[in-house]
């Protein structure tokens, strides 16, 4: 009895520790921080929370003109902002929206002339969430380089939730290094990188993991990538095994906006794995489940030459350049089909590519008779960028939703 009642007072004591602070666009860095009299940069709010508290960012543009340190080189990377200060399991470092408002953190203004990071996630036990980030820049006149990147990762442990990330010149986030961390019901679209040194749009994904080995447990829920110039999300050099899940993904591989097609766009919605075309002894199992990918310009569903069997199970496909591609690789580099494929959708344009002797079992393409309309109660492709619900789920649509008793049951992501 004594040790329960002495950990309900640690707990409480704990809480009670806890401090919330305000930042807004108008506040001054002097200040208490406080409702009242709020900070201006996340920047001071980071020198005074502590794991456990909370700031909480008013609604309004936060304009950034340059970064924390300078280019050294052209081919240097700047940081606008670094949050380096680690919160702790139980006890994050929260940086929220302040309920109801829309804080919008913009980097367009930037003239440093080589790569940017808007911001720079070093740290580990911190939860973002409710923020916009958007115009991390290139310079039209340095090739030099590729992509810049609206939130670079590579921290453990950490939370990205609710984000809208757009119109930036490279992957709306990315994740280098850093286990265990979720990626929560966030948008990432109209991003292109028109200046990277291999071909305009070459390397703007909406996410990207490119983990080392040792960095597991990484998760995307309930995301969403449009109007990307490359790839929706991207896994190409993951060694270790990351989840995409209950996500959606349209339109990547043209010029945002358009239907205009992109030659350095790779166009897949997802690119689920893959080592640069080589063979590695060492590549990693990842999972593609619950999920949707329609009208991007090469694959919906992509394996990217990976060297194993991915796993990609109850997942919608429709209207892609094809909708699933399990290229693999051999030992020898010989291109052979990998994947293990199980109550998937295909629907309209190229069903399967590099699909023979895998492991499939109850997918749509095996039916006796192709799919048509009637096996769903919508089918439409717009809509797909509605307003999340209050709590940041996706919306409620039709589109793709089997009718009842339809011979599709059990299969595709709303069955």
């Amino acid at each position: 009895m004594k040790t329960i009642l002495l950990t309900v007072l640690l707990t409480v004591a704990a809480t009670a520790h806890a401090t919330d602070y305000y930042v807004a666009p108008n506040g001054n860095d002097h200040a208490a921080g406080t409702k009242a009299a709020p900070l201006q940069s996340i920047m001071r709010a980071q020198q005074t929370a502590k794991a456990g508290d909370t700031v909480y960012f008013r609604g309004g543009i936060y304009t950034y003109t340059a970064g924390i340190n300078s280019c050294a080189t052209r081919t240097d990377t700047v940081n606008a902002i670094t949050l380096n200060n680690s919160g702790s399991e139980n006890k994050p470092i929260r940086y929220w929206a302040y309920p109801g408002e829309t804080p919008v953190f913009d980097f367009s203004a930037m003239k440093d002339d080589c790569r940017v990071k808007g911001f720079n996630v070093t740290g580990s036990w911190l939860h973002l969430k409710g923020l916009e980030v958007t115009g991390v820049p290139q310079q039209p006149d340095n090739h030099l380089n590729h992509e810049s990147w609206g939130i670079w990762n590579s921290g453990s442990h950490n939370t990205f939730e609710q984000l809208n990330l757009h119109h930036n010149m490279g992957p709306g986030l990315f994740i280098q290094n850093g286990g265990y961390n979720l990626v929560l019901n966030t948008d990432s679209h109209h991003n292109y990188d028109p200046y990277t040194s291999n071909g305009a749009g070459q390397s703007a994904d909406g996410f990207g993991a490119h983990i080392k080995a040792g960095h597991p447990g990484n998760v995307f829920r309930g995301c969403r990538a449009w109007a990307n110039s490359d790839d929706g999300f991207d896994l190409i050099n993951a060694f270790s095994p990351v989840t995409i899940e209950n996500s959606w993904t349209w339109q990547q591989g043209y010029l945002p906006g358009t239907h205009t097609k992109l030659e350095a766009g790779n166009g897949n919605g997802i690119k689920a794995g893959g080592y640069g075309g080589k063979y590695v002894p060492n590549g990693v199992k990842h999972i593609v489940r619950n999920s949707v990918a329609f009208d991007n310009k090469s694959a919906g569903f992509y394996a990217n030459h990976h060297t194993l069997a991915l796993d990609f199970i109850n997942n919608t496909a429709f209207s892609n350049g094809a909708n699933y591609n399990m290229a693999g690789i051999a030992p020898d580099g010989s291109l052979i089909p990998l994947g293990h494929l199980l109550n998937n959708i295909a629907y309209k344009g190229r069903l399967t590519v590099n699909s023979e002797g895998l492991d499939m079992a109850h997918n749509s393409w095996a039916l006796p008779t192709p799919v048509t309309d009637a096996d769903f109660e919508d089918v439409s492709d717009t809509g797909w960028d509605a307003p999340r619900q209050l709590d940041g789920s996706l919306p409620v649509l039709s589109s793709f939703h089997l009718r009842p008793g339809s011979r599709l049951a059990g299969m595709g992501a709303f069955n």
